[in-house]
């Protein structure tokens, strides 16, 4: 059904899509921010299976979030 989902021209016709609504000039930067948000998004992933051994192992522990507050949630005011 789903065999040949994208084909080549297929991509090109997104691509030209996106150069006409956005411009050639914000797509740069727009794949830089994208680039960045998945590089963070790995960083947490990476960092909650780290963590998860931590909270598995002791089952009285609270969880970090509820343990310790953020400084800057506290610094707003």
């Amino acid at each position: 059904m789903l065999r040949n989902a994208f084909e080549p021209w297929h991509l090109i016709l997104i691509l030209a899509v996106l150069v006409l609504l956005f411009g050639s000039k914000k797509l740069p930067d727009m794949a830089r921010g994208l680039g960045r948000s998945m590089r963070i998004l790995k960083a947490e992933a990476k960092t909650l299976k780290t963590d998860e051994p931590d909270a598995t192992s002791r089952p009285d522990a609270t969880p970090r979030s509820e343990a310790t507050p953020r400084p800057e949630a506290t610094a707003r005011h």
